[in-house]
């Protein structure tokens, strides 16, 4: 099937190198390749064959329209006036509706394009040419009535790679400290977009994130210890988690995360690890961006432009003002294998998830990862970083956020959502 085609994007002539896979099925990234040291590296786990995505939901995929959990039932919204109706349907027991309902984005093909129109002539500019693949663009339209959210919804996803720019090789000499050795591979950048089709005023909830899984040491395949994330150091610049109820249903509260697990300080994952693991709501402490989350249709014309620091390289004459790109509000990193992801965005917060579900008797696991990408030889818990990053849950419902951070889109506005992973290595000292 066509849509479980790889689209690969590259960067050219660089060595280390940066390279992505995605499938237009779910919009999955399927694979991010680095080689900094001569070996390959793919940073996410997954199945080994493109089609087994078929029986292993939200691995790498988008979530849309809605993500994390919803209660079921029929729910009255209204932004600026403009009133519309959910019904939320069940598809995690019965009180609950996950990432979108039964037939989500991540089930669903979708089209890459060569003349998008939720991004500018301008913002597209700062990409590289054609020719160089390292930029696409997918499209997915979502019908008025789809999965009981109303209105009709044009979606685009601008997926990235941004090379370092110019920076200097570093040489290990007598004296050198290890700091000195870590030099950039690239980013990825992940742009979503969206506006509702209607010729009268409508309102729908809209929050997406990517479900991509994170293993920094799992190609390393080193037996059972390279695939668990507990030695891998994690840090989210966040104050406060969601408290959630019995079925994992905001209580639309917060909880402290000080001295207590959920405080990540570049700290080991394993340590003072909780019960099963990690399947929680962090709320981001404030990030100086100048990124909207919305804006309005009529701003979109040909020099309109939101990106040009998005996809600025890391390494650039005129780096970007301070405040024109959110701060690095999550780091991980192992130093086991060298690697570090270090993420940007303009979204409130992110799910932390460390695959405590998983059941490796049910699942595929990657010849990379040392698996036989058979059925029965998944990943287990504990295995991969999910870092979803996205708006508070059912936002939309909560009365605090009325006519402001509530995860609404009228037909007026476009949605507007960007994550940046920067790529690092650290050279291992002789």
């Amino acid at each position: 099937m066509s849509e479980f085609k790889p689209v690969l994007l590259a960067l050219p002539s660089l060595t280390p190198s940066l390279a992505i896979e995605i499938l237009p099925y779910g919009l999955i990234i399927n694979k991010i390749i680095v080689q900094p040291d001569g070996r390959t590296h793919d940073l996410l786990i997954g199945p080994e064959l493109p089609q087994h995505h078929l029986q292993r939901k939200y691995v790498n995929t988008i979530i849309g329209r809605y993500a994390n959990r919803i209660p079921v039932g029929k729910h009255a919204i209204e932004r600026n006036g403009i009133q519309a109706e959910v019904t939320a349907i069940a598809n995690e027991g019965d009180k609950v509706s996950l990432h979108g309902g039964p037939t989500g984005f991540d089930a669903l093909p979708w089209e890459q394009v060569d003349k998008p129109t939720l991004f500018t002539a301008t913002e597209l500019s700062h990409l590289p040419g054609a020719e160089e693949s390292t930029a696409a663009v997918f499209r997915l339209v979502s019908p008025d009535g789809d999965q009981g959210f109303p209105g009709k919804l044009i979606v685009e996803a601008l997926v990235a790679l941004i090379g370092p720019g110019t920076q200097e090789r570093k040489f290990i000499r007598p004296g050198d400290h290890i700091d000195q050795l870590e030099f950039d591979l690239g980013s990825v950048v992940l742009v979503y977009r969206a506006k509702l089709d209607s010729a009268q005023p409508a309102v729908t909830p809209v929050n997406l994130t990517q479900h991509w899984g994170f293993n920094l040491t799992a190609s390393l395949k080193d037996g059972p210890e390279s695939l668990s994330i507990k030695d891998h150091l994690l840090t989210i610049k966040a104050d406060n988690i969601v408290d959630r109820d019995e079925v994992h249903l905001s209580k639309y509260s917060y909880l402290p995360v000080a001295n207590t697990p959920h405080a990540h300080v570049a700290k080991p994952i394993g340590q003072d690890f909780p019960g099963v693991g990690y399947d929680d709501y962090y709320l981001l402490s404030k990030a100086p961006t100048e990124v909207p989350k919305r804006f309005p249709v009529s701003s979109l014309k040909p020099d309109f432009d939101l990106l040009k620091d998005v996809l600025r390289p890391t390494h650039e004459d005129t780096p970007a003002p301070r405040g024109q790109r959110g701060e690095p509000v999550v780091e991980l990193s192992s130093p086991k294998s060298g690697l570090k992801i270090i993420f940007d965005t303009n979204q409130s917060g992110l799910m932390f998830y460390s695959n405590i579900f998983s059941d490796a008797s049910e699942g595929y696991r990657k010849r990379i990862h040392g698996g036989s990408g058979e059925k029965g030889d998944g990943y287990g818990p504990q295995t991969a970083a999910f870092l979803e990053f996205h708006d508070p849950l059912a936002a939309f419902l909560d009365p605090s956020t009325k006519n402001g951070d509530d995860t609404l889109l009228t037909s007026d506005e476009i949605y507007n959502n960007y994550v940046r992973m920067d790529v690092k290595f650290k050279q291992q000292a002789p």
